[in-house]
C-alpha cells in the first residue's frame, strides 16, 4: 500500500478491546477513506475503456465529485463511508474477487454517491447527473434511507440538488414531473431505525451478498426469517445497550464504523453471520432467541468491520495468506488472515464477559462464566498460531502485540 495512506498511523495498540476515548479506530477508518477516494478518482478517469454514455456518466460524477470536495468535504467524506456507496467502489478494483458487471456497478455508484451528497447537503447546486440505462428495477440509498421502485424500461433518472426525476413513470406516480422533491416519491420505511444512525436494511444491493467463505453458510441472503422487523430492531438496540454499558468505549466505535444491520433470517439452533471487506459498516446476521448470542454476533463482526479497514490501508501480515492453520472456531483449516480475525473478534467478548461477571449482570444468565472459559480457551489457542506464525509488517505488529498482552490477561484470570 501507499505509504501516504498510513502516514498519519501508528502501530496500534488497542485495535482490538479501546482504551478510554481511543482514537484508533476513527485514523484506521479515515486512512481507509482516503484509499476510497484515491480509488474513486482512479475509476472515473476519461482514459478508462467504455460506451459514450459510460464516459459522459464518469466525467458527471467527477465534476461532482470534485465540486463537493472543495465546496462540501464533509458532507463528501460522510457519503464515501457508508457501505452502498464504499461497495461499488470497491467491488470495481482490478482483481475484485467476484466478477461485477461494471456497467451496472457504474450507474450505481453514481446513484447511491449522487443521492447520498444531495440527501446531506452536499450536492451542488448548480450541478445535476443524469443516468441513462441499463438501470436496475430498484435504486436505493442508506443515506437517505428509502428506496425508489423505477417503472418498466426506465431510459433515464436525472438528480440534483433539489429533487429527481425518472422518465417514463405513470402519470400521477409523484415522479413524472420535471422536478420531484424527494419526500414525494421515495419507500422510507424498508429501513427502520435500531440505534442512532444504525438502520436494520430491509434491502440489499451488495453484489457479493452470495458469496460465502463458510463451509455451513450458503451465503448471506436478505430473509426477516418471518419475524417482524420490530423484533429485530428491538433485540439488536437491546444487544447495543448491553455493550455500551460495559464496553462504552466499543459501543462507541460501533457507531463510527456500522452503519445497517442485514437480517439473513431466523433460526433457534444455530447463529449465522458475515462481514464483506468491500461493504465496511455492514453486518449480515441471523436472529437468535438467546441475547447474548446476538451480543457475540455484534460485537464480532463490528470487529471485523474494524479490522478490515485496517486491511485496506497495510498487509498487516506479510504471511497473511501462505500457510493454512487450525482456527478455534472454524471446522476448516484456515490462512493466519482469517485465525487472526476470529482471535481479533472474540477478544473483547472475552472482556465483555468478564465485565459483565464482575459487575453482577443478570443479563448474562446461567452459564456466563463456562462461556466465558470456554472462549478464553479458543482465543488461546488461536493467539498462539498467530504469535507463533505471524511475520507482521510495523502497523500489523501493534495488533499482534495487542493480542499476545490479552492473552495474557485471560491467562491469569481466575474465575
Amino acid at each position: 500500500m501507499s505509504r501516504g495512506l498510513t502516514a498519519a498511523l501508528v502501530p496500534p495498540g488497542d485495535l482490538t478491546i479501546p482504551e478510554p476515548g481511543s482514537t484508533t479506530a476513527g485514523r484506521v477508518l479515515s486512512a481507509a477513506l482516503r484509499r476510497l477516494l484515491r480509488d474513486l478518482g482512479a475509476q472515473l478517469h476519461p482514459s478508462l475503456p467504455g460506451s459514450a454514455d459510460d464516459r459522459r456518466l464518469r466525467a458527471e460524477l467527477s465534476r461532482l465529485v470534485r465540486v463537493a470536495k472543495k465546496s462540501t468535504p464533509g458532507a463528501l467524506a460522510s457519503v464515501l463511508r457508508r457501505p452502498d456507496v464504499g461497495v461499488w467502489i470497491r467491488c470495481m478494483r482490478p482483481g475484485v474477487r467476484a466478477m461485477v458487471d461494471r456497467e451496472v456497478g457504474l450507474r450505481r455508484l453514481a446513484w447511491s454517491l449522487a443521492r447520498g451528497l444531495a440527501s446531506v447537503g452536499g450536492f451542488p447546486r448548480e450541478l445535476s447527473l443524469t443516468i441513462r440505462a441499463p438501470l436496475p428495477a430498484r435504486l436505493s440509498s442508506l443515506v437517505a434511507a428509502e428506496v425508489f421502485e423505477l417503472p418498466p424500461a426506465c431510459p433515464e433518472v436525472e438528480l440534483s440538488a433539489a429533487g429527481v426525476r425518472i422518465a417514463g413513470a405513470p402519470a400521477g406516480a409523484g415522479l413524472d414531473r420535471a422536478l420531484a422533491p424527494w419526500s414525494e416519491s421515495a419507500d422510507r420505511s424498508r429501513f427502520p431505525r435500531i440505534a442512532g444512525a444504525i438502520v436494520l436494511a430491509t434491502v440489499d444491493d451488495n453484489p457479493l451478498a452470495d458469496l460465502e467463505a463458510h463451509p455451513d453458510k450458503q451465503g448471506n441472503a436478505l430473509s426477516l426469517g418471518g419475524e417482524p422487523a420490530s423484533a429485530w430492531t428491538s433485540a439488536l438496540a437491546d444487544a447495543l445497550g448491553l455493550i455500551g454499558d460495559h464496553l462504552p468505549d466499543l459501543r462507541r466505535e460501533i457507531d463510527l464504523v456500522v452503519h445497517q444491520f442485514i437480517p439473513v433470517g431466523y433460526d433457534p439452533e444455530r447463529h449465522l453471520s458475515a462481514s464483506y471487506r468491500e461493504s465496511i459498516g455492514t453486518v449480515y446476521l441471523s436472529l437468535h432467541p438467546q441475547p447474548m448470542t446476538m451480543v457475540e454476533a455484534v460485537i464480532h463482526e463490528f470487529s471485523h468491520n474494524k479490522l478490515n479497514a485496517l486491511f485496506e490501508v497495510d498487509a498487516v501480515l506479510d504471511n497473511a495468506f501462505t500457510s493454512l492453520h487450525a482456527s478455534p472456531v472454524r471446522p476448516d483449516m484456515r490462512p493466519l488472515h482469517g485465525v487472526l480475525f476470529a482471535v481479533h473478534a472474540f477478544l473483547p467478548v472475552a472482556r465483555l464477559y468478564e465485565r459483565m461477571i464482575g459487575a453482577e449482570d443478570p443479563r448474562l444468565g446461567v452459564g456466563g462464566e463456562a462461556r466465558l472459559k470456554e472462549i478464553i480457551a479458543g482465543n488461546h489457542r488461536g493467539a498462539r498460531v498467530v504469535l507463533d506464525n505471524a511475520e507482521p509488517t510495523e502497523l500489523g505488529a501493534g495488533l499482534v502485540a495487542e493480542i499476545a498482552r490479552w492473552d495474557r490477561h485471560f491467562a491469569e484470570l481466575v474465575l
